[in-house]
Formats: C-alpha cells, structure tokens, sequence
C-alpha cells in the first residue's frame, strides 16, 4: 500500500544518486565547493548540465555568481570528502585534499570518477534552490566505480 503521509524527503531518498563536490575559485584565491547530489545533465547541443545549490548554504551566493565551476563525480572510497564537503565550517574545505587547478581555473579532486569543468550558462529559481545552469567547456572520465547515496547512506557503486 502506498503510504501518502511520506515526505517528499524520504520519498526521494529511496532513489539513489551520485554524489559529486561543486567547486569554484575566485580569481587565485582558495577554492570553495559543497557536495551537492541534485545534479544531472541538461543538453548534449549546448552541453549543458544543471545543479541545486540550496538558498541556506554558506556558499549559495559565492557559487551562483561565479563565472566557472567543477562537478567533481566522487568514486566510491570517497564518502570521507562527501561528509567533509557537506558539513560546517565551510572554509577551508579544500585543506589538505588533493586537487588539481583546471584549464579555469576551477578545483579538480584527484581520485574522482569523472569531473566536468563548466562556464555559468544560466541561473534561475527553484523553489528553496537555486540552478545553475552550466555549459561543459572540459570533462574526464577516469572509470573508477561511483559513490552513491541512497536511503540516506552512501555506498560504492562496485558494491
């Protein structure tokens, strides 16, 4: 029977998502990002992808104003870097995590399954959200097996 008292909260926990890390840097400064599992792709003509930056987070006005941001796609023995990147305080974030500078500029975690390095597209509402719409100027795949969050815990894809 299908319960109609759920919340919409445990609703979409029952579907499993990948978990990735939003980063960004202003101009040389010391990246910034969160992990964010509201994410997906938009468009292969543009290549556009989206992702939800909640409207409480710390950094929601640092990363929707920002020109250029990474989606890290976390593998699956990063679940340490997932609970970091979502917990307070949200500086210095970065300390003592290995990562690259991309072509823009932008924080590349090493060990990541997959990476886009993205240019803003667009920025609109969405509800207790904001999207921000970015267009994929350079991407990798490494083919390590992903982190996945599903009923509220994380697990590896690879079992």
């Amino acid at each position: 029977m299908v319960d109609r008292n759920a919340s919409l909260r445990e609703v979409m926990s029952s579907y499993p998502t990948g978990v990735t890390i939003v980063g960004a840097r202003e101009r040389a400064a010391v990246p910034f990002g969160l992990t964010v599992n509201s994410f997906t792709s938009l468009s292969l003509h543009p290549p556009l992808i989206l992702v939800c930056i909640g409207r409480t987070s710390t950094l929601h006005n640092r990363l929707i104003t920002s020109d250029t941001f990474s989606v890290n796609f976390l593998a699956g023995d990063q679940s340490a870097i997932a609970d970091r990147f979502a917990s307070d305080p949200s500086e210095d974030r970065f300390q003592g995590i290995a990562w690259q500078e991309g072509a823009l500029g932008v924080p590349l975690l090493d060990g990541a399954v997959a990476w886009l390095e993205c240019s803003r597209y667009e920025v609109t509402d969405g509800g207790d959200h904001t999207i921000l719409i970015g267009r994929v100027e350079h991407s990798a795949l490494t083919g390590r097996d992903a982190l996945l969050y599903h009923r509220g815990s994380l697990s590896s894809s690879g079992g």
